[in-house]
């Protein structure tokens, strides 16, 4: 038996007194050994913990002991390593940022469809199939039919739909749109703005991919390849099984075992993603932190390194640098 529970949640629902909410709520999880991270907003919860199964259950107990909350559905799954190593609870604008103010999620959400529904609206040719999920995330696995908006944010997601929306673009003129991202809490957000932009007929998947490969066979399964998660499994794969996939601990990419064999890739230090956008003084620190995780895994010691933030933090800053670079060349080329 897996030693650790792991609770994906989300709920939409008015939070007027969100931030009078986050102490208690730290202190409950700090006493039954959760850690991850939660997000409080006016608009409700989302976050992902893990703990030892009786200190989840509590904690889910606890959030559903507030009437507005009760009801709050939640996805599990187990694993034999901690998959956090801190507890984070977060007051922030938007529980997921799209950037749309004033979008009532909980009221214009489209229409949920099964896992085992999924199949056959997918497979109609009438219908568009959106992945709202950041590019990286889509590189690594995607449902048959997908369009990758490629997205380095999901608050790219409304200009995408604009250009798109527009004559020659893969939504104009085709009202019947289906949407699906990691648990489901993006395309609360993404077909509720899609509908509050005119489209009418917007179908999401009950759950998120998650979900469907935990219900959906192998064998009867239109996803191709793995699920990127925010946490240490890094990918998952149908029954929820640990996928192929590993982390670069310098911008925490999800790399292959074959990127791995990159001459760009140096343990810690960097990928084929980050590869040339760390300067000196950061390369040196990342491998002396690399240091420290291979000294603690002779002692058999768990290290707990860089935080998930920084590593966002540090994806985020080499995209723009690599989008500068790109702009840069364009801008050569043009003279």
């Amino acid at each position: 038996m897996s030693t650790y529970l792991i609770a994906a949640l989300y709920k939409f629902v008015e939070l007027p007194d969100f931030a009078q909410m986050r102490d208690p709520l730290f202190a409950f999880c700090e006493q039954h050994e959760v850690k991850g991270t939660l997000l409080l907003a006016r608009e409700g919860i989302n976050g992902t913990i893990a703990g030892p199964q009786e200190g989840i259950r509590a904690v889910l107990a606890y959030l559903n002991s507030d009437p507005r909350i009760s009801g709050l559905v939640h996805k599990e799954s187990y694993a034999d390593k901690a998959p956090f190593y801190r507890l984070k609870v977060k007051l922030k604008k938007e529980i997921v940022t799209l950037g749309v103010p004033d979008l009532k999620t909980a009221e214009m959400v489209g229409e949920y469809v099964a896992p085992e529904d999924w199949n056959a609206l997918i497979s109609d040719p009438d219908v568009v199939v959106v992945d709202t999920r950041n590019d990286y995330e889509v590189g690594i696995g995607t449902f048959n039919r997908a369009i990758n908006p490629k997205t380095q944010s999901f608050t790219e997601f409304p200009q995408w739909v604009a250009e798109q929306s527009k004559e020659g673009g893969v939504l104009h003129g085709k009202p019947r749109v289906a949407m699906f991202c990691t648990g489901g809490i993006r395309c609360e957000k993404s077909t509720a703005f899609m509908r509050s932009q005119g489209f009418d007929q917007v179908y999401h998947l009950q759950g998120g991919i998650l979900k469907y490969l935990e219900e959906i066979p192998a064998a009867e399964s239109l996803w191709d390849g793995d699920c990127f998660v925010f946490d240490e499994r890094v990918s998952v794969r149908h029954g929820l099984e640990p996928g192929d996939y590993d982390f670069c601990r310098a911008c925490r990419m999800p790399i292959s075992e074959e990127e791995k064999q990159s001459a760009q890739f140096e343990e810690g230090v960097s990928c084929p993603y980050c590869h040339g956008h760390s300067s000196p003084e950061q390369i040196e620190r990342f491998r002396e932190r690399q240091k420290q995780v291979a000294l603690a895994r002779e002692r058999e010691e768990r290290h707990i390194g860089v935080s998930m933030d920084e590593l966002a933090e540090r994806r985020e800053a080499a995209r723009r640098k690599a989008e500068e670079q790109r702009l840069l060349a364009q801008q050569g080329k043009d003279l």
